[in-house]
Formats: C-alpha cells, sequence, structure tokens
C-alpha cells in the first residue's frame, strides 16, 4: 500500500489518496470519524481545534460500506477555510498585497527558514502552511482506514503518554482493552492520575510563560503474528520503517523499542528476551525487552514503541530570529498554536504504526481480496504451528 496527502492548514480542504487497499473490507465510517475526533482531542491543544470538526469523506474505493480495490479518496474540509480565502486563494495578487499576510520572520525550530530556503520563497507562508502539523489530519486518517484493516484480524492498537515536560507517569501493565478505555477518559491520555494533575498543572504553567511542552509518548500493538518485515534487506526492516515513519510526525526528534536506550545501561543478560516453547502456546518470550521485535521482524509479542515530541515551535512569547527581507534582529512571527499536543501527538502515532503494520502485513499475507489475505494467513499459521 502507499497514500499521499495534500493540502495547506488553512486551505479549503486536505486530501489523502490510498492505493493498494484490499477489497471487501468493510469500513466504518463513524470509526474512521472518531480517530479523527481523537486527535482533535487533548489538554493544552490551540483555538483551532475549536473551530475545525474534523470529519472525512469518502469520495471514492468505497461501494456500500466496503472497499472495492480501487484506490480509496478521503477529503477533510476546513472550516477555517472561510477566513482565509483572499489569503490562500489560488488567483494572482499583487506582491505587496496586504491580503496575503506574508510570513517574513521564520520561527526557530519550524520548518519556515530551511523551507524558504530551499524552494526560493520569499513568503515563507508557503513553507509552514504544509509543513504544519494540520498535515497529520490524512495520516490519521489513512491510519484509520489501515487499523480497520488490522481489527479484522485481532490486532489491536493502544496509545499512552508516559511523560509531559519535566512530569512522568508511572508506566502501567494493563490488558490493551483497559489501557485504551482509561487513557479515553484521560485529557491527557494517562492511567496514572496523580501524574495527570500534574501535567495539566504543567500545560497550564506554560500557557502563562507564554511557553510550550514536549513529552513521551508510547504505542502498543497486539495480536500482531511472527514474522512481519524482513532481515534479508536493511529497507525491509519493520522496525526501521515505524522508526522513520514516528520521526516523520512534526516534532518528534527520537524513538525506541522496548527498553530501548536502557539498554546501553545494561549488561546483554538483563537485555535480551529468554525463548519459551510449550505444546499450547509454541514459541514465546520470557519478557519482551525488544518491544516485539528481531532482525527487523516481529516476534509475536507486543510491539512497543516511544517517541519523543519536543515543544511546539510557536511560541506566544517567541524567540529572537530574523527578518529574511532587511536581515536585522526581529522576534519571530507568531502563528496560532498550542501549548501542549502531546496526547493529540500520541494519536497520530498510533495511526502511523498502525500503517507500517498493516503494510507489511499486506506485504507478507498479500492479496487483492481480504478473503485472499485471510486464506494466506492462515495457511502461515499452520507452517508456524508445525514447525
Amino acid at each position: 500500500m502507499r497514500y499521499l496527502t495534500a493540502g495547506e492548514t488553512h486551505g479549503p480542504q486536505l486530501t489523502a489518496i490510498i492505493e493498494g487497499f484490499p477489497s471487501n473490507v468493510t469500513l466504518n465510517f463513524e470509526d474512521l470519524n472518531f480517530q479523527l475526533h481523537r486527535r482533535q482531542k487533548g489538554y493544552g491543544r490551540g483555538r483551532r481545534m475549536q473551530i475545525e470538526k474534523d470529519t472525512a469523506t469518502i469520495a471514492g474505493g468505497v461501494r456500500h460500506g466496503k472497499t472495492t480495490g480501487a484506490p480509496i479518496a478521503l477529503v477533510v474540509v476546513n472550516n477555517d477555510w472561510k477566513h482565509w480565502t483572499s489569503v490562500m486563494g489560488i488567483e494572482p495578487v499583487e506582491e505587496d498585497s496586504e491580503g496575503k499576510r506574508r510570513v517574513n520572520r521564520p520561527r526557530p525550530g519550524h520548518a519556515d527558514l530551511n523551507g524558504g530556503l530551499k524552494y526560493n520563497q520569499k513568503d515563507l507562508r508557503n513553507i509552514l502552511e504544509r509543513s504544519s502539523a494540520r498535515e497529520t489530519t490524512m495520516r490519521v486518517a489513512t491510519g484509520a482506514v489501515a487499523r480497520q484493516l488490522l481489527a479484522e484480524f485481532g490486532i489491536k492498537v493502544a496509545g499512552q503518554v508516559i511523560r509531559i515536560g519535566d512530569v512522568e507517569a508511572q508506566r502501567q501493565e494493563l490488558p490493551i482493552d483497559e489501557l485504551i478505555r482509561l487513557t479515553e477518559e484521560s485529557p491527557v491520555r494517562v492511567v496514572d492520575k496523580d501524574a495527570e494533575a500534574k501535567m495539566i498543572a504543567a500545560i497550564d504553567a506554560a500557557k502563562e510563560d507564554g511557553d510550550t511542552l514536549g513529552g513521551i509518548v508510547e504505542v502498543i500493538i497486539e495480536g500482531v503474528p511472527v514474522g512481519l518485515g524482513s532481515h534479508v534487506q536493511w529497507d525491509r526492516k519493520l522496525d526501521g520503517k515505524i522508526a522513520q515513519a514516528v520521526l516523520s510526525i512534526q516534532a518528534f526528534k527520537g524513538v525506541e523499542f522496548g527498553i530501548g536506550f536502557e539498554a546501553a545501561e545494561r549488561r546483554g543478560s538483563n537485555v535480551h528476551d529468554e525463548i519459551l516453547y510449550t505444546e499450547e502456546t509454541g514459541f514465546r518470550r520470557r519478557t519482551n525487552r525488544a518491544g516485539g521485535f528481531e532482525g527487523g521482524m516481529t516476534t509475536g509479542e507486543q510491539i512497543v514503541v516511544r517517541g519523543v515530541m519536543k515543544p511546539i515551535s510557536t511560541l506566544y512569547k517567541p524567540l529572537q530570529s530574523v527578518d529574511i527581507d532587511t536581515k536585522e534582529v526581529f522576534t519571530a512571527q507568531v502563528e496560532r498554536s498550542d501549548t501542549c499536543a502531546v496526547p493529540a501527538a500520541g494519536v497520530i502515532m498510533e495511526n502511523v504504526i498502525a500503517w507500517e503494520v498493516a503494510n507489511a502485513f499486506l506485504d507478507k499475507f498479500g492479496g487483492d481480496s481480504i478473503e485472499e489475505i485471510r486464506a494466506n494467513l492462515n495457511n502461515f499459521l499452520k507452517q508456524v504451528e508445525s514447525y
């Protein structure tokens, strides 16, 4: 499978086209839009999320509730477009038009300056409009489609916030359904209520100071069969593909699997997962410090991935920058933004990982229809059972 997205943060709409999705998969439109709704939630979001009520329209590839095998076209309309029609319209305007809302003071930490230099754009709005995290709306939409394919085979996806700023939540070892239920009830997507209160207080303090906060989010995927991904080429390793997908999310700066960077502090005997075997369960691991991967392939244990999100780069008390016209020192331009988007970023991370797992699933058990895929999976499971 593959997909492309298009659209700007203040443009008329956001669009995605998915190619290679199998036929005869029942798509639940409410579940698709539920993922978009989850992305808009979370304590610390800005006013934009009060304006937009993201709902995806399917414009192709689905008939009578089921996929046809044709490309799936998804559209999300930007409600705020009505306030930006003159600024973001496609019609030519005078270069010095006041209606352009030109951006000439790049924000430290954003794509503004690098993108302007790369694409030779003297109005940095042409960069920020596309580099904005608003683009992740469509990555969540495509991930929401992918996770419905995974659900056909009992594969579940969950996420939780581990840290916001200097507040760390106590990690909970819970059944995945319980983890999903409890984090969905939390405004910062944590199970630890004490940490929840401290995180909310930290976000309020940062907002009061005109500052922003980052954090760490964790995604767990359960029910994945052994053998997704491959060791035979570097670009077929599934953990590598997941790492790239996570780091492609705006403001993400690090990723780890299982115990991750903690492995550097331990001896090998306290890092690797011992292999067990019983007639009832087959091969399994005593622990899951590797986070569900060995040799770039799934082990059959839970996939456990954590991502580090830096604080958002738009500050209401902006940092020093340089005017690209005069080269004089100014404070950076301010665009409407969030104080903390870590809970929402966790939802994005869930869905980009779901996409990569679904893609690897189809690569392994591929077919043009859900029936063909199911038959291929069942044959493989019989092979594994008789190994």
